[in-house]
């Protein structure tokens, strides 16, 4: 967010440097935890360990900090817990204690604002990032495996024993985080299909880390790009996690493709439990390459099972008639043939399985996911340009870019005697 931005009268990029954000994008993380409460605001306890993908410029981080080491409030929260002080301080008023109203609130602003010890935040961005207060950050790539043990590691520091030799092993398994959230996205190339392509990429790549960190239940919000196919997302999605939804901060353009997945009540896939399996992603994205045999061929060499191809009995979904009657065991079984002693770990056949073609692609049985609209409708609208004051003063960005992409154009164009395109020796010097 620096001072070329192309339009300046955007109200959260000039509200984002008032309030001291590092970019605009911190009101959409704000505005999404107003809806789902993703910091358990009256349980701080639950959500303590928090890492942040993709996170440069770092106004997520930003905010995790400022909301959970030092427990600010930020938009309607601040403003309900404001009024919820002043309702307090006239009830103790009207019952006659008027000596201890300014010193009792004090009191309650500096409990809340006390930094907290026990909270780990840890960001990763491909690109460097300022430091912000409390928080790990992490130069790397999330689509590559080796930053699985960097993740780790940093989250535990203590479960590691470097003292032994160069590569530190793991004394004990590392904790699970609370809540594992995603900002990126591509540089957008203007055609659409190619930008969800890689979008959704990325978003397997976030959740391959989210399925190896996060603890039973835990939370998942990452930025998507509503698109042709988006539907497959959200059913993947839906197998690991209970409750997904789609929201759409009120900071977020209306004319982007951008909304956010808020996926709550994690499931962790049995088969997948080890973190060695975080090299495998279930969902897609960048993996380790496949082993290659002397020959050159690529393969997987097939371990014959003494019990592969026996018949199993597998559970059968009851109809809803039969749930309310007494049904027979007999009725609730059928037959079918594993190719692995593992292939029933961790998956339960649902009922359309076992439905006929008509009835499996029926329109009643799609599954579509909740949209939800976070913010306050009468906020400020983002797609809108509001008139700028007689007085406005633009105020420097909160945090330059460290390493952008066009540091080498400017420092031509700085050379040269200009800027944005403007140089001295004109038009034939442009071209």
């Amino acid at each position: 967010m620096g001072k070329s931005s192309k339009d300046k009268r955007d109200a959260y990029y000039r509200l984002a440097k008032e309030q001291n954000w590092r970019a605009r994008s911190a009101f959409k993380l704000i505005q999404i935890d107003e809806q789902f409460d993703l910091f358990e605001h009256e349980n701080p306890d639950k959500v303590t360990r928090v890492v942040d993908l993709c996170a440069a410029p770092g106004s997520w981080s930003q905010v995790l900090s400022r909301v959970l080491i030092k427990g600010e409030s930020f938009g309607r929260r601040a403003w309900v817990e404001k009024k919820r002080k002043e309702k307090e301080a006239l009830d103790r008023v009207r019952n006659g204690d008027k000596t201890t109203t300014a010193t009792s609130e004090e009191d309650t602003d500096m409990a809340e604002l006390k930094p907290r010890k026990n909270v780990k935040i840890v960001s990763i961005d491909l690109q460097p990032m300022a430091p912000l207060e409390g928080i790990t950050t992490l130069k790397a790539d999330i689509t590559h495996p080796s930053t699985i043990p960097l993740l780790l590691r940093a989250l535990d520091p203590e479960a590691y024993d470097s003292s032994t030799s160069s590569t530190p092993s793991a004394i004990r398994p590392p904790h699970p985080v609370d809540l594992v959230i995603s900002d990126g996205a591509p540089d957008v190339t203007g055609l659409h299909d190619l930008d969800i392509y890689i979008q959704s990429q990325l978003l397997y790549s976030a959740l391959n880390l989210a399925l190896g960190v996060l603890r039973p239940g835990g939370k998942f919000v990452a930025k998507i790009f509503r698109g042709r196919d988006v539907d497959l997302l959200y059913a993947q999605l839906r197998t690991v996690f209970e409750k997904v939804s789609v929201a759409k901060p009120r900071s977020s353009r209306a004319s982007s493709l951008e909304a956010f997945v808020v996926c709550e009540g994690f499931i962790p896939p049995s088969i997948h439990a080890s973190t060695d399996a975080l090299k495998h992603p279930i969902f897609g994205g960048v993996a380790v390459p496949p082993a290659v045999s002397a020959d050159g061929n690529v393969g997987v060499e097939v371990v014959e099972s003494e019990n592969e191809g026996r018949p199993v009995k597998l559970a059968r979904f009851a109809p809803a008639e039969a749930t309310l009657g007494a049904a027979s065991a007999e009725s609730s079984q059928t037959e079918a043939r594993l190719l692995h002693d593992d292939s029933l770990a961790s998956v339960t056949p649902e009922p359309l399985a076992y439905k006929s073609a008509g009835e499996k692609f029926a329109v009643e049985n799609r599954w579509i996911p909740r949209f939800i609209a976070c913010g306050d409708l009468s906020a400020w609208d983002s797609d809108a340009s509001y008139t700028l004051p007689p007085d406005h003063v633009s105020l420097d960005p909160v945090q330059p870019p460290t390493a952008p992409p066009y540091r080498r154009a400017l420092e031509l164009r700085k050379e040269k005697g200009g800027a944005y395109g403007k140089t001295k020796l004109g038009s034939l010097g442009r071209a």
